[in-house]
């Protein structure tokens, strides 16, 4: 045999290994041809693949990995107990940038299903070397470190709190400041993973200078950047007053009002949660929105969104009301209440109208005034009609009930109240009667109306126990009248007329 012959044969070799994991790695692009590849032992003809002599075979091989892995946790698993990561990781600091992005993506791909398979690649030692990558000259190597980092961190706070140890996050500042777009959006979205466990690990993110440079992109005119940015000062923000201090004073207002109306929907939400987060924590913080036009911004986000994207808007403006009368007044007065009424009726969502039914009890629950307002938007009868619709929620009722009783201990603007005393159950009912009980005997004009209105009929007929509170305000409101109003008005009243009519002899 010549040694054309000999070499002819090693030559073949390599063009079916390169054909095979190029047709396997273009297979695993499709899912309904995973399960078959799976069965036909896929992950042990690749395994040995990964050390192939040829570069090009290894890259391919790993790529075909992380698309298996990437699909489901089974095969996660499969490339855990096949002992390919110790080798994935061997590999990522000896190769080629093309390998070490494969590489990458196959951590991620097993990282992203479980905190356990996550762990397992801490436990292989991957995190020193994906740290090393963040290092590499090649951005697209840097991107799939910081991804894979990411979706290990993302689980829990063990696990974040692994890639801090690792040294990854003055790395990770460090990328978010590259040229390449990409490699940006990556990077924030794993300081907003490593951010949301808690106030200890957003702290870290906070020493290495991650602020003010996620603060100067908020304006970047890229959407999905946008996204992981407010995104990542939202994780930041949300942990204490400290950390959401810190935001505000990297002078984010009232530039990040602009994203309430960018046209991506994320855009938008993550703005809103961002302003929901700062807010919540003290009424100083919620004033400082207030005077950005914070409020007024949220409002028309709302109105201009539907679903899930108006969720964090609906939340802020409860949590700005619920601090203070006057900062309640300020969403009152930049027109908040109608805005979250159509909210809670036009909704099909459960979770995002006991979100609006919330608010509305954050916002009236203060003064008269308030709860006027409240009630004038026409909200008590869809909050009493949600509370008691069997289809609601238990969340959903809870908070309708909670709203209803907030507005109602306060409101004195009887008309709005009147309608509810023909449907409340009686838990309500007595909230209700009590604010009558409350204004009648002061308002002489409030009492003539409630005897044409058909109110004080309507009182007569409520049974209540002799003894409770119900009973106490009902006889509270009949000693505002004659007693022969109050007789004639109860249920009864015209037969016992009727039959004294029978019973009377005129005197011929």
């Amino acid at each position: 045999m010549s040694q054309r012959q000999v070499l002819q044969v090693f030559e073949q070799y390599q063009r079916a290994r390169t054909q095979f994991v190029q047709t396997v790695a273009e297979l695993a692009t499709r899912p309904q041809n995973i399960e078959t590849l799976q069965n036909a032992g896929v992950m042990a003809l690749l395994r040995p693949l990964l050390l192939d002599v040829v570069p090009n075979i290894q890259q391919t091989a790993a790529l075909a990995l992380g698309r298996l892995a990437n699909y489901n946790d089974d095969l996660a698993e499969a490339v855990v107990k096949g002992d390919i990561l110790p080798q994935l990781v061997y590999s990522l600091a000896e190769q080629n940038r093309f390998y070490k992005k494969a590489a990458a993506f196959v951590l991620r791909a097993v990282g992203k299903h479980s905190p356990q398979l996550a762990q397992a690649i801490v436990d292989c030692g991957a995190l020193d070397t994906l740290v090393i990558c963040l290092e590499d000259f090649d951005p697209g190597v840097k991107e799939a470190a910081s991804w894979a980092l990411g979706y290990i961190a993302r689980h829990n706070s063990e696990l974040s709190q692994s890639v801090v140890d690792a040294g990854a996050i003055p790395l990770l500042v460090l990328c978010i400041q590259e040229p390449e777009i990409a490699l940006r959006r990556i990077a924030a979205s794993a300081l907003s993973d490593v951010s949301k466990h808690s106030p200890e690990l957003a702290q870290t993110v906070v020493d290495a200078g991650a602020i003010a440079h996620l603060a100067q992109m908020i304006l970047n005119p890229d959407a999905k950047l946008k996204r992981q940015v407010l995104s990542a000062l939202s994780q930041i923000a949300k942990h204490s007053v400290d950390l959401a201090e810190m935001v505000v004073e990297a002078e984010i207002f009232p530039v990040v009002l602009t994203c309430l109306k960018d046209s991506d929907e994320y855009v938008k939400k993550n703005a809103a949660t961002l302003i929901r987060e700062i807010a919540r924590h003290t009424p100083e913080l919620s004033q400082l929105i207030v005077n950005a036009g914070g409020v007024a911004a949220i409002i028309d986000c709302i109105g201009s969104c539907k679903g899930n994207v108006r969720l964090p808007g609906i939340m802020m403006l409860g949590y700005v009301a619920a601090h203070s009368e006057n900062l309640a007044m300020a969403v009152i007065i930049s027109k908040g209440v109608p805005q979250l009424a159509i909210c809670l009726s036009e909704e099909p969502e459960d979770h995002i109208k006991a979100a609006a039914a919330w608010s509305l009890g954050q916002i009236g629950r203060h003064t008269p005034e308030h709860a006027r307002a409240v009630a004038v938007a026409g909200v008590l009868p869809v909050l009493l009609s949600l509370y008691m619709a069997t289809e609601s929620s238990e969340d959903l009722q809870v908070k309708a009930k909670k709203a209803l009783k907030n507005i109602l201990q306060k409101c004195t603007h009887l008309s709005a109240l009147e309608p509810l005393l023909h449907d409340a159950p009686p838990n309500i009912l007595k909230h209700i009667v009590g604010q009558f009980s409350k204004v009648l005997p002061h308002d002489s004009k409030a009492r003539r109306l409630f005897v044409t209105s058909g109110g004080l009929k309507k009182v007569q007929e409520i049974k209540s126990e002799a003894g409770s509170l119900l009973q106490e305000y009902i006889n509270t409101i009949n000693n505002c009248y004659p007693e022969e109003i109050v007789r004639y008005y109860s249920p009864g009243y015209s037969e016992a007329l009727l039959e004294r009519v029978e019973n009377y002899h005129p005197v011929l």
